[in-house]
């Protein structure tokens, strides 16, 4: 039987780094952490840790000390008494107790969304559409006459019942014709000037799964919805490449200082993915990026279907596919089979109506990509589940590419057991639920809103999750994101208990859906997801313990701080020196 030392060594052996006298060269080694691996087999489907996690009555505990870094890749992790004699070829951290997890993968995001928010007039916790233009002044006053001015974060959800209109805007900044995106980027705002540089008047037809909200008299009130958005959007100034490049790099930046080590870009067009391939061939990608294209974009996808996806683990991979299939619940784009409560009128629109390519994805699908598909409404999630189930019976294989729904926000009971039946991953947020917990119930009513953000309920269907933030429509700070896993309240512990607290998550299963789950989704199971010898040395370190936190005390989680994080194998962001 082999030795701890000696499987040790076997695996140094396998990684190239152990010399013909049994030392081991390390570029890094960090010392006194609390590691955990995560190496450890899967909680059961109510969140129980496994037989082998280190858990037990009294709580959780680190499952290593030491982590040893050549080149891109771990070479030792577990007790440093068990570590072999390593070479003094690079630099020791001592890391004074803070805790090392896998490297946290934000799976859903929008790296040029993110960029451009951090350029543009902060709307986000605007209570009012009086504040809103208030902070759109401040900016008209620093800012050439005639120029645009673009804001974001508005909270259409939360709004949608008193949506402002373009009278005070314009009043208050003529000069400038001004485009304010709502918070989840299914709404628009603007003034009359943007309108008219957009040509919208009161004949402009609205697009299919889009509405131009119009007074009384027939004329715009200067609020777009859904797919009618791009009618304003669209008369924007489009981002030089070298003003994209600096909004992705940017972007990227900012992730890695919130201790992310990679992230799947939700829906890259051609201007978007030609940055990234810029990024990539110079070697100037700040953290790798798994690029999923935009559906909308056909000629991309058609261009892409004649090529072999990307293989996973590159700094920058394509083998992903992201549509839409319905809007969000928010502004009652949501597809839903029966209508909404609050507009007794309205179902929602979904499908081919709202752009979904049923044929192009089909033969994306065929060709070995992965498809990803945004689905809110319990409709919308149900014809989601049917095409990946038609793509299926024909051709069998391409369960392998390992389908996803993003969102999965309303699911009908009914629905639950065919994402583990038909192999697709539920990809969830967490804000989301605490986000929307002030409105959702008065969207869809008591009964509908049992399938919503139903994260337990999945788990316990069998279905694969992987949790994420979509920023920029929310804080992708991960201890928000971990509380929200957990608590399902708000920053200030409201409601007492957690909205709906039966579907929350363990913080084990939390921590998962951002490493483990997320690595499986990624394709990179075999390479990341758990600390181990061998594979890619993504790290993420933060000031406190989030098992010990979150199973004991989790509103300390917002408390939490990244120290530092480490992307297949560089430093690339540390609050030390």
């Amino acid at each position: 039987m082999k030795t701890l030392k000696s499987t040790i060594a076997l695996s140094l052996l396998a990684a190239g780094v152990l010399s013909c006298a049994h030392q081991a060269t390390a570029d890094l080694v960090l010392v006194n952490g609390r590691v955990y691996t995560l190496a450890w087999p899967e909680p059961d489907p109510e969140g129980r840790p496994a037989a082998g996690a280190p858990h037990d009555a009294s709580g959780w505990r680190p499952d290593a000390d030491t982590i040893a870094i050549a080149g891109t890749r771990v070479v030792f992790s577990g007790r440093q008494s068990d570590a072999p004699k390593l070479a003094p070829a690079g630099r020791s951290v001592d890391l004074k107790g803070a805790t090392v997890i896998p490297g946290l993968v934000d799976s859903h995001v929008h790296l040029a969304n993110l960029g451009a928010a951090l350029e543009r007039v902060n709307l986000v916790g605007a209570a009012t559409e009086g504040d809103a233009v208030g902070r759109v002044v401040e900016r008209a006053a620093s800012v050439s006459k005639g120029e645009w001015i673009v804001g974001w974060g508005w909270d259409e959800g939360a709004w949608t019942s008193h949506l402002p209109d373009m009278r005070l805007l314009s009043a208050r900044v003529p000069d400038h014709p001004v485009v304010l995106h709502g918070l989840h980027s299914f709404a628009v705002w603007g003034n009359r000037l943007a309108f008219e540089r957009a040509g919208i008047t009161r004949d402009t037809p609205a697009p299919p799964g889009g509405e131009i909200k119009k007074a009384a008299n027939g004329e715009p009130t200067g609020v777009l919805l859904n797919n009618a958005a791009a009618l304003l959007t669209a008369a924007l100034p489009p981002p030089s490449p070298t003003q994209l490049e600096q909004r992705v790099v940017r972007a990227l930046a900012a992730m890695a200082a919130h201790g992310y080590t990679s992230v799947h870009e939700a829906g890259a067009d051609a201007p978007l993915l030609a940055v990234l391939e810029d990024l990539d061939r110079a070697g100037r990608l700040p953290l790798p990026v798994n690029a999923m294209i935009a559906a909308r974009d056909t000629a991309l996808i058609d261009a892409w279907r004649a090529r072999q996806p990307t293989a996973a683990g590159r700094p920058l991979t394509v083998r992903s596919v992201k549509a839409f299939y319905d809007g969000a619940m928010g502004s009652r784009g949501a597809f839903f089979l029966e209508p909404y409560t609050d507009r007794p009128d309205h179902h929602g629109v979904g499908g081919a109506e709202y752009g979904f390519d049923r044929e192009r994805l089909a033969a994306m699908m065929t060709a070995g990509y992965q498809v990803t598909i945004h689905a809110i409404g319990d409709r919308a999630n149900r014809e989601s589940l049917d095409f990946f189930e038609a793509v299926l019976a024909k051709s069998p294989a391409a369960r392998a590419t390992r389908p996803r729904i993003e969102h999965a926000q309303v699911v009908s009971p009914a629905d639950l057991p065919r994402f583990a039946a038909l192999g697709v991953i539920a990809s969830v947020q967490p804000s989301h639920a605490v986000e929307d917990m002030a409105w959702a119930e008065a969207r869809i009513g008591p009964e509908r809103i049992k399938g919503a953000y139903a994260w337990r309920s999945l788990r316990r269907a069998g279905a694969r999750l992987v949790l994420n933030s979509d920023l920029p429509g929310t804080d992708y700070d991960i201890f928000y994101g971990l509380h929200s896993a957990v608590t399902r309240a708000n920053r200030e512990g409201q409601p007492k208990g957690g909205w709906r607290p039966e579907e929350a998550l363990t913080i084990e299963e939390a921590l998962r859906g951002w490493t483990v789950w997320a690595a499986y989704a990624g394709f990179r199971e075999q390479q990341a997801g758990t600390i181990a010898a061998g594979h890619s040395a993504d790290l993420t370190v933060m000031d406190l313990d989030p098992f010990q936190v979150g199973e004991t005390a989790p509103a300390r989680l917002l408390g939490g701080r990244i120290v530092m994080t480490i992307a297949n194998g560089r430093v690339v962001y540390t609050i030390g020196p």
